[in-house]
């Protein structure tokens, strides 16, 4: 059995400048730089997030980071306000960019949308 201390996850980005002011301006999340290897994103209710520059890096085509809302209406408008455009992924996604899931008894109502690195993000209202 592996015996640890913690855990964290972490991905890449093209550019911790621009992941700086994506992650910390739009989204008001803490963001600390690890001297020099990273970010460190600190989530509330959740262990720290990793963030690393990556060359070479390609986005995942999956949803790497999810944020749990209280309330998915406010938390898309307050996205859309400070710029950050909603992904349609399918028709099954209203004019918001909400898959109203909770409606359907099909899990979470969930939005897309993309950091400065083309990864996929949510927010989700269970």
């Amino acid at each position: 059995m592996l015996t640890t201390t913690g855990a964290f996850s972490g991905f890449s980005v093209t550019d911790l400048t621009a992941a700086t002011a994506f992650y910390r301006d739009k989204l008001g999340l803490k963001v600390t730089d690890t001297g020099g290897m990273g970010l460190q994103l600190d989530i509330t209710g959740g262990a720290p997030v990793f963030v690393y520059e990556k060359a070479d890096h390609v986005p995942a085509t999956f949803t790497i980071l999810n944020f749990e809302v209280a309330d998915i209406d406010a938390a898309v408008d307050e996205l859309v306000g400070s710029g950050i455009e909603m992904q349609k992924y399918g028709d099954y996604q209203d004019d918001k960019g909400i898959a109203r899931g909770k409606a359907a008894s099909q899990g979470p109502d969930i939005a897309w949308f993309l950091d400065p690195a083309g990864n996929i993000l949510s927010v989700l209202c269970d």
